[in-house]
Formats: C-alpha cells, structure tokens, sequence
C-alpha cells in the first residue's frame, strides 16, 4: 500500500528546510568582509552574488602583524548547500595558514595538502592569494585554476597570466608567484568565474575578453563604482537567462 505525506507534514518540512537556509545564508554572510577595508592609501571592496541560498564562492581581506596587507578569493566546484559548506571547510584551512611571512605561493601548497587530508571526493576550490607589501608597493600573487587578476592603471589594463592546480586534486602541486609594483592609481582586480561565464539567452558568455575591455574603459572610476559597474554590466548582458554560478569580485585598489 502507498503511503502519502500529509500536506501538512510537508509544509512544516518546506519551513523547516527555508529556516535552515536561512541560517546557512547567514552564517555564510559572517564568512565575508562586513565592509570595505580602508588603511593608509589601500581600499579593498568587494562584491558577491550567490545564485542559490548559498554559494561555493567565498572571500576574505585583512591586515597582517607585520603592517602588509592579505586577500584571497575562491571558488569551489560545483554549487548550493554543498559547495558552500566545503567552503567554509576551505576558509577555515586558509585563516590556519596565511601567517606573517608566508609566501602566497606557500599558502595554496599548504592548503592543498591540508584539503587532501580531509579527501572530500569530488570537491576542489579554484583560488587567488595575494598580499600587498605597502613600503615596497609591491603585490605578490599566487592563482590556481582561476582567470586574470587584472592589473588597471592609467596607461591601461593588463590580465596577469598565472597557473595553478586548484588545491585538492593531486598530492603534489606547485604555485607559480607572480610579484607586481603598483603605483598610487592602480587596481587589481579578481574575480570568480562565474562572471566571465554568465550566459545570455542565446548561450553566448560574456567572456575574458568582454571583461577585459570592460575595465579598460573604466579603469579609472572609484573602487566600489567600478564593482557595481562590472555587475551591473553582467546582469544586464545575462538578463532573462538564468545563471548556473555564483559570482565574486574583490578590487584592490592603492590611492593616489
């Protein structure tokens, strides 16, 4: 005999499950800057739209003990409650590793091993480390599986090649390091795929390149015009199609 779930058993479930949500979206909110970060000529801001509840996207900015200045910027494979919470498994894993002194090259090898450890099958995370030296003026940055970071200023935009396996594949991996001198002026900014990959409704991405003039030809507003900018020029390329990845982008920007 089939048994049925009582229209009420199941709406107090679809509450239960909304309210649990709920609480993930906000314990998620806690993972991410409150708000922009200003010291000295450094602003760092940034932007993160989820397509579901949650997202495997994830972000962070801080000042180290030694005056220089660390962000990262992730995305893990895959979406949902599931890529959120491996996530949360990832940043807890950097908070333990970018220490005063660590190389980002360092940091995402030491992060790797640490993700193995845990070997959650079928989970990986993309991601970008860079720290900012503010007596040199000098960015060192250190990418795995993840497009640009571009380097703005007012002679123009250069998309910085770096490469790296995303930690939590292989065993044994190396990080290339990549260090920039920037200039009072000067942005970096770094973004998640799910930006360059949103779709319009003819299936056509927006694309490396289409963000590489983007910010080209606004490489000199204000740090947190430039993010709305950049969304905004997104969701109005993908409108009326419905996206399949969270989108993420942090500017760091020195000054003048």
């Amino acid at each position: 005999m089939q048994m049925t779930v009582p229209m009420l058993d199941l709406q107090a479930l679809e509450k239960r499950r909304e309210e649990e949500l709920e609480e993930a979206r906000a314990i998620q909110s806690v993972m991410l800057p409150a708000e922009s970060l200003h010291i000295g000529p450094v602003i760092i801001s940034h932007e993160f739209q989820p397509i579901a509840a949650v997202g495997g996207d994830f972000l962070d900015y801080f000042e180290l003990s030694d005056g220089n200045i660390g962000l990262y910027l992730g995305d893990v494979c895959g979406k949902g409650l599931p890529a959120a919470l491996y996530a949360a498994l990832a940043v807890g894993m950097l908070r333990g590793v970018h220490k005063t002194g660590t190389a980002p090259s360092d940091v995402l090898a030491t992060m790797n091993r640490r993700l193995l450890v845990r070997g959650v099958p079928r989970r990986h995370a993309a991601i970008q480390y860079a720290v900012f030296d503010p007596r040199t003026g000098q960015m060192h940055i250190a990418s795995a599986g993840m497009t640009g970071p571009f380097h703005l200023s007012a002679s123009g935009c250069r998309q910085l090649a770096l490469s790296g396996v995303p930690p939590g594949l292989f065993p044994v991996a190396d990080y290339e390091s990549l260090t920039i001198q920037l200039k009072p002026g000067d942005s970096v900014f770094f973004c998640t795929d799910g930006l360059t990959d949103a779709s319009d409704t003819r299936g056509e991405q927006f694309g490396t390149e289409r963000l590489y003039l983007f910010c080209v030809e606004n490489r000199l507003a204000p740090p947190r015009e430039l993010l709305e900018k950049v969304f905004a020029a997104v969701g109005s390329f993908a409108a009326g199609c419905e996206q399949q990845d969270d989108m993420a982008a942090t500017l760091f920007h020195l000054s003048e």
